[in-house]
């Protein structure tokens, strides 16, 4: 069966006022970490926004155009968390945040806070400055994410199969004793029963015979490039992703040559 390839063509974008931010991040879960005395909270699949003391940003950098009477009485102090209405709503929460003129669907977003950035002290030190914060400042729209205290591995994968089964996304799980730091780090970790990546889309395969997508062509961070052909659903496959857009898929693990294994389509990323 013969394929027709939308090439990749070379286009310069410009996004001057968008500059990638230097977050905190996770490192994968081995199993093999002793994480007694750790804390663990649910991980939500949202928008992560980072509040600069002034405005809140996407992990791009990009603005997000929030009401303003989303962000009454937020602090002059940093603020990393995740915009989030409930469990397997991602589209949604997407289609609210990232709109440049701001509904009243905003109404159903909450902001999660899971981190005080540049802030001294061991983690639910940092924690509690928003706590404290917002007590004096109310503001309904804002809340500070649970961190359980954590006693072994067994515990942590009854809290896994507890958010799964409620088709959460998974858990991270936290050094608490640890300062603020940038970047991956051995103390913050993502657990998950699949992971996800980004990767951009360089080429579309469309079937010659029924007229519809049959997969991406996707080019990772790295240079890794492969099909991406599972997930969609008919809606997606008539009216496919865009060439130059990001997206988002789950795999399980990596082949010797780096690509991802049972990668399945999951979402088009705009922030």
């Amino acid at each position: 069966m013969k394929t027709i390839i939308l090439l990749f063509c070379l286009v310069t974008y410009s996004f001057s006022q968008n500059t990638q931010l230097n977050l905190q991040s996770s490192k994968k879960y081995s199993g093999n970490e002793s994480i007694k005395g750790w804390v663990m909270s649910e991980k939500l699949d949202g928008i992560r926004a980072y509040w600069n003391g002034k405005e809140l940003l996407t992990r791009r950098g990009k603005r997000i155009y929030t009401p303003l009477w989303f962000i009454k009485n937020f602090p002059n102090f940093e603020l990393d968390g995740e915009l989030w209405t409930k469990r397997a709503d991602f589209e949604n929460i997407q289609n609210i945040v990232m709109d440049k003129k701001p509904s009243k669907d905003w109404r159903e977003i909450t902001y999660n806070i899971f981190e005080v950035p540049n802030e001294k002290g061991a983690f639910l030190q940092r924690l509690k400055k928003a706590k404290i914060w917002f007590k004096k400042n109310p503001n309904s729209q804002v809340k500070i994410i649970k961190q359980i205290k954590c006693k072994d591995a067994k515990e942590l994968n009854l809290f896994l199969e507890k958010i799964i089964s409620k088709k959460g996304e998974g858990v991270i799980i936290k050094d608490p004793k640890k300062d603020f730091h940038i970047g991956r780090s051995p103390h913050t970790l993502k657990v998950k029963k699949a992971f996800d990546m980004e990767g951009e889309v360089i080429g579309i395969n469309i079937s010659e015979k029924a007229g519809v997508l049959k997969s991406l062509v996707i080019k990772l961070k790295d240079g890794i490039i492969f099909n991406l052909g599972t997930g969609f659903t008919k809606e997606e496959r008539i009216i496919p992703v865009k060439i130059g857009e990001n997206v988002t898929f789950k795999y399980y693990g990596l082949t010797k040559n780096g690509i991802p294994k049972f990668a399945s389509f999951l979402h088009i990323r705009k922030d």
